[in-house]
């Protein structure tokens, strides 16, 4: 299960719809902290995060991600239109395992997951993605 943290209704519409296609089971948070409470009750195998939300951030959840042992090692995938250098820098810091730029190819993000999942899939999306420029 992919859960999805983000507070735009229409971002969360079009990532439900690319990420069901791809044959992902979804869940949905619409802030930081209520992505953080899916996150420890739920464990799901993957996050794709934006950093400016209300109530709680994405860089605040990620930090909170991984200092419980619980969900440490959850990979994330951050998604957002924050375009300073330090956001992604900071994300990458905190560990998440991509930051991709909104607005985003459907077909980058599905390789940033799919990457961030697993060994199988990792080395061929890997290659593909950082030939797109996507950080990590």
């Amino acid at each position: 299960m992919i859960l999805l943290v983000d507070d735009d209704r229409e971002i969360i519409l079009g990532l439900s719809l690319r990420m069901r296609a791809a044959n992902y089971e979804i869940a949905i948070a619409r802030d930081g902290k209520e992505g953080l409470a899916s996150a420890r009750e739920n464990r799901p195998d993957a996050i794709i995060l934006d950093i400016r939300m209300p109530v709680m951030d994405g860089l605040t959840m990620l930090g909170e991600l991984r200092a419980n042992e619980a969900t440490a090692a959850i990979p994330v995938v951050v998604l957002s239109a924050n375009i300073a250098s330090s956001a992604k820098a900071r994300a990458l810091e905190l560990g998440a395992r991509y930051f991709i730029q909104k607005p985003y190819e459907s077909s980058t993000l599905i390789q940033a997951v799919r990457s961030a999942l697993g060994p199988e899939t990792s080395d061929r999306a890997e290659l593909e993605l950082r030939h797109k420029g996507v950080g990590r």
